[in-house]
């Protein structure tokens, strides 16, 4: 998730999540080398209408993606998803790490023909991101570490900070589009802004929007003033599907060329077709249920931990999953060699060492079975969205927690409505989802005590020890030292768990093998790159 609400569950699942993939994508055009179609068009689908801004909190993840053709940031991920020049050309950091000075790229128009210039990334994180009041996108994010942005001159601009932040070129190539500030002029309320963020967007990216039809479908066309030249696609057609079979079908029909695969059982249907691929990738992703921790009986470690204990994760990646996934350890994932530490606290399922901590805890059972303290059974109230496997999830953990006496009361909603109650509200005590985050362990947003309540920190946990060691990792930019700091608090996140750490998933993709050009690292990634992507003639 990601405070998509701005974040919420950021980057996944409307196009696909986030991975290191197999890099099939474009093997068959290298291989055959087919000529391209100059007017080649595609196909792909999202969830609802979008929203084209990407700092809107409307934008969810039916608009992270298409975003990322409209609004490119300062910076792009590469295929080794570090930060690579995109809007910025090169920067540096000061000594004491609290300014960053980034040289913009020259000549950079657009889609209205207007020059591109430091002005407007002022004007995107001074006027939109960084105030308050707005509440954009993962502007709780931002506002912990920049305190302003200069524009020192048209082609140079300085961050400066309030802390040190050494991952701030990644977070800058993650759904941080730069918005054009001659046509937000005037505009009193940036997110009613109809004409731009609904109709017709302007951005520098290698599309533009053409055509847009409220619930049915939107057409990109080729930005011919694009800096990195014209794309090879003509057209980017979207879809507005909302059933995950519906899609399946669309894609199984060749109405679609890409989707998401929401259900792993299908899989083996997909491959049976032999106009389609599909791609496996390890995602920077990780499930989990957020305890909300402003409940006293959930402050309680002992508790945390025998909810995770009571929970059987390699059975529920086996159902639910397929196999598709590992047991998670923390937020850190394993596609980050360098710094992902499976030497830390385990829990494999274990309900016997559940309820003999609850016992330790003063959970006793009742006469009904359901444990008691003070005379109050342990129900726990948790809601749930019907998106994607949410609510298969919640029912296996519910059974779960039945078996050691914790009643679990499940009501399902719709995805808006859950996001205002348990993410913007926090009227949750449990609630299962996941966050998508930059392939850097940067993890502080979603961690620091200043993010409870109100920002990325769901949980609403508060521990200066984890801050100290988080804030540690963001003042060096070597990785030796970053990896004792996120070593130390992977350690300390697995004994205390903010979470409960269910699964880092694969993420499944199925194309129709016309589209090539695709680089297989990242859809978000790849994204970042649509200029390059083409059909065959």
């Amino acid at each position: 998730m990601k405070r998509r609400v701005s974040w919420i569950m950021t980057g996944v699942l409307a196009l696909g999540a986030g991975g290191l993939g197999s890099g099939v994508f474009g093997s068959a055009a290298a291989q055959s080398g087919a000529a391209t179609d100059p007017n080649g068009a595609v196909s792909f689908v999202t969830t609802a209408d979008p929203t084209f801004n990407p700092w809107s909190p409307t934008a969810f993840v039916e608009s992270n993606l298409i975003n990322e053709l409209l609004f490119p940031g300062l910076t792009r991920w590469d295929k080794n998803l570090k930060p690579a020049p995109d809007l910025a050309t090169s920067w540096k950091v000061s000594a004491d790490g609290l300014k960053w000075t980034f040289q913009l790229r020259k000549g950079v128009k657009w889609s209205d023909g207007q020059d591109f210039a430091a002005d407007d990334v002022a004007f995107t994180f001074n006027d939109i991101v960084l105030k308050k009041e707005l509440g954009a996108n993962g502007g709780a994010t931002w506002r912990n570490a920049v305190t302003k942005v200069n524009a020192v001159n048209p082609t140079t601009v300085e961050f400066v900070l309030s802390r040190p932040w050494a991952s701030l070129p990644t977070y800058l190539g993650y759904y941080a589009g730069i918005l054009p500030k001659h046509k937000f002029e005037g505009v009193s309320d940036p997110w009613k802004f109809t004409s731009f963020n609904k109709q017709s967007p302007v951005g520098t990216g290698p599309f533009k929007v053409s055509q847009v039809v409220p619930g049915a479908s939107l057409k990109l066309v080729r930005n011919d003033s694009y800096w990195g030249g014209k794309a090879k696609l003509q057209t980017v057609n979207f879809k507005i599907i909302p059933d995950t079979n519906a899609q399946l079908a669309q894609l199984l029909s060749g109405d679609l060329d890409l989707i998401s695969v929401g259900n792993p059982e299908t899989v083996e249907r997909i491959k049976s077709n032999s106009n389609l691929t599909v791609d496996l990738a390890t995602a920077n992703i990780y499930y989990f249920v957020a305890l909300n921790q402003d409940d006293p009986r959930l402050k309680d470690v002992r508790v945390r931990q025998a909810l995770l204990y009571a929970i059987d994760r390699p059975a529920m990646i086996k159902s639910v999953l397929k196999g598709y996934g590992q047991v998670a350890t923390g937020p850190i994932a394993p596609i980050q060699k360098e710094y992902y530490n499976a030497s830390v606290q385990q829990y494999p399922y274990d309900p016997a060492k559940a309820k003999a901590l609850l016992a330790q805890a003063g959970w006793k059972p009742g006469p009904d079975g359901v444990l008691q303290k003070d005379g109050k059974p342990f129900i726990i109230s948790m809601p749930t969205a019907s998106y994607q496997q949410l609510v298969p999830i919640t029912l296996l953990v519910q059974q779960f927690w039945k078996n050691i006496g914790v009643t679990a009361d499940v009501k399902t909603t719709d995805w808006n409505s859950y996001i205002q109650q348990v993410i913007v509200k926090r009227e949750y005590q449990a609630s299962a989802a996941w966050w998508s985050t930059p392939a850097d362990p940067d993890v502080l947003p979603y961690y620091d005590s200043s993010a409870a309540n109100v920002g990325n920190n769901i949980p609403n946990y508060k521990n200066p020890a984890l801050d100290a060691l988080l804030e540690e990792g963001r003042k060096t930019s070597t990785v030796l030292k970053r990896r004792i700091a996120y070593n130390n608090a992977q350690t300390l996140m697995a004994k205390e768990l903010p979470y409960l750490y269910l699964w880092y998933p694969q993420s499944i993709t199925a194309y129709n093998k016309r589209l090539q050009g695709m680089r297989g690292v990242t859809l978000p990634a790849d994204f970042q790159y649509a200029n390059e992507w083409f059909v065959s003639k």
